[in-house]
C-alpha cells in the first residue's frame, strides 16, 4: 500500500484454474482506485474449454483482464500490451490535450506460487527474480527493470488475512499456494480424489488404471497404490506416495480436463 503511489498500474496474478479462489478481495481494498489488471496465468494448465467460459464471465465485470501462459511470449506479450492501454486511458483522462509520458511501472501483485516471479522473469528476459514451484520463495520487494520505459515492482505472494471456506483452502493447498505445513498433503490429495470420485470421471479410472471408479476414498486410494506399485515390502499400501503423486499430477495439469469446471 506505501508503494501504491509510485506505480501506475497494479497487476494481480491469479491461477487460471481456479479464478475466483485465487483472488484477494482484501488486496483490491488496499489498491482503492489505482489501475488494475488482472492476470490470470498458467491457462497450459488449465481446460480450453473451462477457460473460455471465465473468460466470458470476467467480460461481463469492470475490471481489466487476461488470461495468459507466463512460457508463451506471444501470450506473455498481452501484459505489457494492455498495461500499456490502460494506463494511457487514464493519463489522456487526466490530461486531454494530449500524453507525452511513455514511462511505465507496474506492480506485482497475488497469492504466492501464482507465478508472478516467472512473469516478472520472462518480461525481463533474464533471472531477475527467484522463481521455484513452492510458495513463498519471494521474500522481499524488488524493483526489476524490463526495458527503458518499462520497471516492474515483485513483492512477496500475500495471503487473505482469513480463509472462511474450508474447501477454498483446500483447492489452495492442491495448487500450492498454500504449503503442506498449513494443510496436510493428504488432505489436498484426499479431497481432489474424492472431486473426481462425485464427478464419475473416467479420467481417474483410466490415468491411474483403476478396476472401478464406483467405490469409496479409500478404495480409489487402495486401487490407484496397487497399480502404481506404492507397496512396502510388508505388502502395505503407501499412501503418502499416492497423495504426493496425485498432487504432482494435478499441479501439472494432468487432471484439467475434470477439474477445473468445478473449481472457483
Amino acid at each position: 500500500k506505501e508503494r501504491l503511489k509510485r506505480v501506475d498500474i497494479v497487476l494481480e496474478i491469479r491461477d487460471a484454474r481456479s479464478p475466483l479462489t485465487t483472488g484477494n478481495t482484501a488486496v483490491h481494498e488496499a489498491i482503492g482506485e489505482k489501475s488494475v489488471l488482472i492476470v490470470f496465468n498458467k491457462t497450459n494448465l488449465a481446460d480450453p474449454k473451462v477457460v473460455a467460459k471465465w473468460e466470458e464471465w470476467f467480460a461481463t465485470k469492470p475490471t481489466p483482464f487476461i488470461f495468459i501462459n507466463a512460457f508463451d511470449k506471444s501470450s506473455l506479450k498481452k501484459i505489457t500490451e494492455n498495461a500499456k492501454k490502460i494506463v494511457h486511458a487514464k493519463r489522456l483522462q487526466s490530461n486531454p490535450e494530449g500524453v507525452t509520458k511513455t514511462d511505465l511501472k507496474m506492480m506485482i501483485i497475488g497469492l504466492p506460487n501464482t507465478g508472478k516471479s516467472t512473469i516478472i522473469n520472462k518480461l525481463a528476459n533474464r533471472n531477475a527474480t527467484k522463481a521455484a514451484d513452492r510458495p513463498g520463495l519471494t521474500q522481499q520487494q524488488l524493483w526489476v527493470k524490463v526495458d527503458s520505459e518499462m520497471q516492474v515492482l515483485d513483492t512477496p505472494g500475500v495471503m487473505p488475512p482469513k480463509i472462511d471456506n474450508y474447501k477454498h483452502g483446500l483447492w489452495l493447498a492442491a495448487l500450492h499456494c498454500i504449503p503442506k505445513t498449513i494443510v496436510k498433503h493428504e488432505d489436498s490429495a484426499c479431497f481432489i480424489i474424492q472431486h473426481l470420485l462425485d464427478l464419475k470421471s473416467e479420467y481417474l479410472k483410466n490415468h491411474y488404471k483403476m478396476e472401478t471408479i464406483d467405490t469409496g476414498l479409500v478404495g480409489a486410494l487402495n486401487q490407484i497404490a496397487k497399480s502404481r506399485g506404492c507397496v512396502r515390502h510388508k505388502g502395505e499400501f503407501d499412501y503418502d506416495r499416492v497423495y504426493n503423486m496425485v498432487l504432482n499430477d494435478f499441479r501439472s495439469g494432468l487432471h484439467y480436463s475434470e477439474c477445473g469446471c468445478n473449481i472457483v
